[in-house]
């Protein structure tokens, strides 16, 4: 059977060009549609502009300070050091890009809005949830899978249980 493809942020402009999942899960993340881009639908917060940094080779980091604040404010202390040494320069011209597929319109999909989110407006998210067939609401920041992961391993098993599988298949994630 298809496997179930979670998208994070902009892991869902990702997800949104997959063919062949069989279920799309979109955690605070862009569900695009015909010649739509994240960046063209606005979705940084202005918390989340003031946090980036420009560097020299085109590309953008985050400043680690604003980092934890924006992306991991609801997340304990230990935690927000771990995540933003993980954080990487994103390439130039990262959420610029269009699908060439839109899979959410054809395959199920849930949303999972995150209503304390700093770094894409939960109003935006909303939005973009009603694009999809079922939708969920956290009271959690940007990354519930750093602060919450209990909930977001509820949803997978919740949605491996209610999904016919073969052995040994799974689930997939993009961030």
């Amino acid at each position: 059977e298809p496997p179930i493809v979670l998208g994070h942020s902009y892991g869902g402009s990702v997800i949104t060009g997959v063919r062949g999942a069989g279920h799309l899960v979109y955690l605070a993340a862009f569900v695009l549609d015909v010649g739509e881009s994240a960046a063209g639908l606005g979705g940084a917060s202005p918390q989340l502009q003031e946090a980036i940094n420009p560097e020299p080779d085109g590309s953008t980091s985050l400043h680690p300070d604003r980092a934890v604040d924006t992306l991991y404010g609801d997340c304990p202390e230990p935690l927000t050091a771990w995540a933003v040494g993980l954080l990487r320069a994103q390439a130039p011209g990262c959420g610029r890009g269009v699908p060439e597929h839109h899979s959410w319109k054809r395959t199920p999909s849930t949303y999972v809005v995150c209503a304390q989110d700093r770094a894409i407006d939960p109003g935006l998210q909303r939005k973009l949830a009603s694009r999809c067939i079922d939708v969920r609401e956290w009271q959690t920041g940007h990354s519930p899978f750093v602060g919450q992961p209990d909930l977001v391993v509820e949803l997978l098993q919740e949605l491996l249980a209610t999904t016919p599988r073969r052995r040994g298949e799974g689930v997939t994630t993009t961030r």
